[in-house]
């Protein structure tokens, strides 16, 4: 059992293969932290609670002589509010008598098998026997609020989730004002914090700063997790390295505005409490209602950054991706974006898709402006009917002729938005996010479909529904192309627009639901801006998601390597762009776009027409070897051999098989320079006994000698040179 309930002493122990979780139910129904860290068999720890009269420090209610205890010092599983608790909290309401106190006090703990579902959110899913659930009840016995705090312990893959139902067993409405999913009391540091900042085409760029005494936070109010900050943040301590040290994680599995939120306190204990932001938040519970906070996924690692990240990679491509795509080779794309951007017929499109076919391309994606009166992105938006006189054909023929070639046929859609200028909003001008009284904000000329209404996600479910049962597509881009504002819902009345936000998350969820329900089949790639979305939540329906706009492959290299933190490179949607680059303006080789897009799922997006011949056949080379490297890309290990933050001359990954038989190296020059020191790379997770064959130089070494040896690279010159080395297993010794 990988839950123990020891009900006389109250003690709760959760065990997965290398990391242990322990609480414990104190006589007063206090629920203290005591432990998350390395396996530590049966032990009870606590011992290891300090305790002391602490000036200023309440004591609870009945407990005013015992002035060594105190909510304010304790370390807890989840606070209640204003009763003397001054740190961060995980709540914060107000009940039917105006009070905004809750002392959340022990009731039960359970242990059941399998993994709790929550109702209407993506959650991490379990097949029979990987995982157990406890439940534990706490109440606040004024307000009749209950919080179920709910634990799925992923034994084999070292991984612990978390989330909380909060039910109303009351006489009246509690409004909630805050309701975190966690609270992590960790109770001896020091601890650094690794966060992922950003912005459109800069996005999850890591930062390490270390915590001190005042309150870090890292949120998101726009609407969907975004692109400033990553909904997923790690804790490491100050000398942990990519290979040694302790961490651990604390991803959301959520798509909208969230907050994360460090503290040490006064004693020296740190508390993160991660969960939906409560920036303009509140939610009403009737009695008898229910709110489910979103849950997070809790691993920990004694063996650095790299271990933590592969355990996170295991997990979410198990137990959080759920699509048939998911352990299968994502078909190459083509892309026609770049090389048409809306100025586009059929001839042209079937022009790409012949040209893409002859050099090994798999599927032809149509991007925007295929529907609607969309010449540009300030008209169009919401009215989804294919815009035959542009085309010059029927939707069908469109498809047909391209599916002639032996091509797959994708589509962009942005089902979310709607401009003002459609048919759609002149028919359903309340469907869209708008505050009375006040002209709405635009973002590209779009308004924000309200998906927190029932009725626009049943239209847009008809709608797409429809589209994809009656034409023969194989593949769907869901991009969003701006933030919320002016967040109010003519559904709601006023005293319960603080909903808003997160019932629009929930719309979106049932939306992406039912569709992939629906049709299994259809591969779906998220997007948002590019990587404005790229978290947990999202992979729970998109197996692949556009990691960033920013095509340019040196700004790619940050990007994807911030990500792969915590999202596995065969969820990261990567693309070979035009050069010089539209965004940047930056020259680079057409190898070297390869090599960097090939750390991802693969796909080109630019003019076919403009390469040379030999570019052609460079293209069906790289096809080739990116269909050679795919199963390292879906199966094997990511390791990152260099800090792409502070290692400004070169960056170089790895990928390895499971079986440790081959693996994939690749290298790329950031800063050329003139009398350069040597290019040396060690290699990670080879067997040391086994002699290995390094395509570079052609030469036979031990996996000991690669991993602790290492290997030194030709000198590179030139505008950002790269290298890709196969290392193939030859025999052992």
């Amino acid at each position: 059992m990988s839950i123990r309930i020891d009900h006389e002493t109250g003690l709760i122990t959760l065990h997965t293969l290398h990391t242990s979780y322990q609480m414990w139910a104190d006589g007063q129904g206090v629920v203290h932290h005591l432990y998350y860290g390395p396996a530590i068999g049966g032990s009870d720890l606590r011992g290891l609670e300090f305790y002391s009269d602490c000036g200023f420090s309440p004591q609870p209610a009945g407990m005013d002589r015992q002035r060594d205890y105190s909510l304010d010092t304790l370390c807890q599983e989840y606070t209640g509010s204003g009763v003397g608790d001054y740190r961060i909290g995980c709540l914060r309401l107000a009940g039917p008598d105006g009070g905004r106190a809750a002392d959340l006090r022990f009731v039960s703990a359970e242990a059941v098998p399998g993994k709790y579902a929550l109702p209407g959110l993506p959650a991490a899913c379990a097949e029979d026997g990987a995982c157990e659930t406890l439940r534990l009840k706490l109440r606040d016995a004024v307000h009749g609020l209950t919080v179920t705090l709910l634990y799925g312990v992923f034994a084999q893959a070292d991984v612990i989730t978390r989330a909380a139902l909060l039910e109303n067993e009351g006489s009246g409405p509690i409004r909630l004002d805050k309701a975190a999913s966690a609270c992590l009391d960790l109770p001896f540091g020091p601890w650094e914090l690794i966060h992922f900042h950003g912005r459109h085409c800069m996005e999850r760029q890591p930062e390490r700063v270390p915590l001190s005494h005042n309150i870090q936070t890292l949120r998101s109010a726009r609407g969907a997790s975004s692109h400033q900050h990553n909904p997923f943040a790690i804790l490491a301590a100050p000398h942990t390295t990519e290979e040694t040290g302790e961490c651990l994680g604390a991803m959301l599995v959520w798509s909208g505005n969230f907050k994360i939120e460090c503290e040490v306190s006064q004693m020296q204990s740190t508390r993160l409490v991660a969960g939906v932001s409560d920036d303009d938040f509140s939610w009403t519970l009737e009695p008898g209602g229910q709110f489910a906070a979103p849950e997070v996924l809790f691993c920990y690692s004694d063996q650095g950054l790299s271990e933590l990240s592969a355990r996170y990679h295991r997990f979410l491509q198990c137990h959080i991706i759920r699509s048939p795509w998911r352990d299968k080779p994502r078909p190459i794309l083509i892309n026609n974006w770049e090389a048409t951007y809306m100025d586009f017929d059929a001839q042209r499109i079937w022009d790409i898709a012949r040209q893409a076919r002859d050099l090994g391309v798999e599927m032809l994606v149509l991007d925007d402006g295929w529907f609607g009166e969309r010449s540009d992105d300030s008209s169009g938006l919401g009215d989804w009917q294919f815009n035959e006189k542009k085309l010059g054909c029927t939707f069908d023929q469109l498809i047909g002729r391209v599916r002639e070639m032996g091509l797959l046929f994708g589509l962009w859609i942005e089902p979310e938005m709607v401009c003002a200028n459609t048919a759609l909003y002149a028919a359903h001008p309340d469907w869209a996010l708008s505050i009375p009284g006040r002209a709405p904000a635009t973002g590209r000329s779009q308004l924000v479909l309200d998906m927190g209404r029932p009725d626009v996600v049943d239209y847009l479910y008809d709608l797409f529904h429809r589209l994809l049962a009656e034409h023969d597509i194989a593949y769907i881009k869901w991009d969003m192309n701006r933030n919320l504002t002016d967040v109010y819902s003519r559904a709601l009345p006023p005293e319960r627009q603080g909903e808003a936000a997160y019932r629009y998350m929930l719309g979106l969820y049932s939306l992406l639901d039912r569709l992939t329900r629906d049709f299994p089949q259809v591969l779906f790639e998220g997007c948002a801006g590019g990587g404005g979305r790229f978290d947990a939540g999202m992979l729970c329906y998109c197996p692949q998601i556009w990691c960033s706009d920013d095509t340019d492959a040196i700004h790619r290299i940050k990007i994807q390597y911030g990500t792969s933190f915590g999202y596995p490179p065969c969820a990261m949607g990567s693309h070979i762009s035009a050069s010089p680059n539209h965004q940047t303006g930056r020259s680079t080789l057409l190898s070297t776009r390869a090599v960097v897009a090939m750390a991802g799922t693969f796909g080109y997006e630019l003019d076919l027409q403009k390469l040379t011949a030999d570019e052609k056949e460079m293209v069906k080379a790289q096809i080739v070897r990116y269909k050679q490297l795919q199963p390292l890309l879906l199966e094997g290990r990511c390791e990152r051999l260099t800090d792409a933050v502070t290692d400004t001359c070169f960056t170089a990954w790895q990928f390895t098989a499971p079986d440790r038989s081959r693996a994939a190296v690749s290298v790329v020059v950031i800063d050329p320079q003139a009398n350069p020191w040597p290019i040396h790379i060690r290699l990670r997770g080879l067997d040391p006994q086994a002699l290995y064959h390094e395509s570079l130089t052609e030469r036979v070494y031990t996996g000991a000698a690669l991993c602790h040896a290492g290997l030194t690279l030709p000198i590179m010159q030139g505008d950002y040179p790269a290298v890709q080395i196969m290392i193939e297993r030859t025999e052992s010794l």
